[in-house]
């Protein structure tokens, strides 16, 4: 690893490293933020935020407010990068914000040039964990949580493996990419023609397709320019009523999709987040 920059926030500390990855073959980047008095004899357990579209692992660090609480909490963050990136990694052929450098969507691709370097599923969930949990004072107790594209990868991540995750929760999550623009052009060309392979991508066909015991919150703004045509958080809701899937679902009046919202809610999650760490 390779450090690129140390920060003292709110008495605990924020720091970005970038290092290679052997499963997006490139050189990722991502950020941590340790509370006081994490030690090695004081380990804290580790929420992982999943950031949107365009974004990178500071987007979050800097804007949603959220390092003061987590320093009040004894809990660390980790952020990742959206995407793989640098020389040799291919990006939208129009260089389009909603596909390739910068929105990685947290799918495995399996179709070319894809395939090489677009593994950010197994990255967060295989890679990245063990790499925070042997190089800091954490330990193996973790939520994840995340924005927009980042809410689809944390509710799905969440879903798949309830037995790695505590909790998950989601602000303004692509709730059903399977049925919107900018699922359909990510999932078809990551995975291919096929539907039917993007299921284990799609939050709301997860849902509906059995009972899930992880605990789950969403928050969702009603002035959210992508509402009704990107995200689609009823779906989620009647995949909740199919399943006898528990979900609380709030959506909040007035707000949008930035990260305004975000720093508005963050309190409520990582609270949330935090009981179920049993931290509070």
């Amino acid at each position: 690893m390779k450090l690129l920059s140390e920060n003292k926030a709110f008495g605990g500390t924020h720091l970005r490293y970038s290092h290679t990855s052997t499963t997006t073959n490139c050189e990722m980047t991502f950020a941590i933020f340790l509370p006081p008095f994490a030690s090695k004899e004081k380990p804290v357990p580790v929420l992982y935020w999943l950031s949107g579209l365009t974004c990178n692992d500071q987007n979050f660090m800097q804007k949603a407010g959220a390092m003061k609480l987590a320093s009040e909490l004894g809990m660390a963050i980790v952020a990742p990068d959206t995407s793989p990136r640098g020389e040799g990694v291919p990006d939208d052929a129009e260089g389009a914000y909603d596909f390739g450098l910068g929105a990685g969507f947290y799918v495995d691709a399996t179709q070319a040039p894809w395939d090489e370097h677009y593994k950010m599923y197994s990255y967060i969930t295989e890679e990245l964990p063990p790499l925070i949990e042997g190089e800091f004072p954490v330990t193996k107790e973790k939520a994840i949580s995340g924005h927009s594209m980042g809410g689809h990868g944390a509710l799905i991540i969440g879903m798949r493996n309830p037995n790695k995750y505590v909790s998950v929760s989601a602000f303004s999550p692509i709730a059903n990419p399977s049925d919107c623009p900018w699922g359909e052009k990510a999932l078809g060309n990551y995975l291919g023609s096929d539907k039917a392979s993007w299921k284990d991508y799609d939050a709301s066909e997860l849902m509906s397709s059995q009972t899930h015991y992880i605990p789950m919150l969403v928050e969702q703004g009603t002035k959210d320019e992508f509402l009704q045509v990107q995200l689609k958080p009823q779906s989620l809701v009647h995949a909740a009523q199919r399943s006898e899937t528990q979900l609380t679902l709030n959506m909040q009046e007035g707000y949008d999709h930035s990260y305004f919202f975000i720093a508005s809610f963050i309190k409520e999650h990582l609270e949330f987040q935090a009981g179920h760490m049993g931290l509070i």
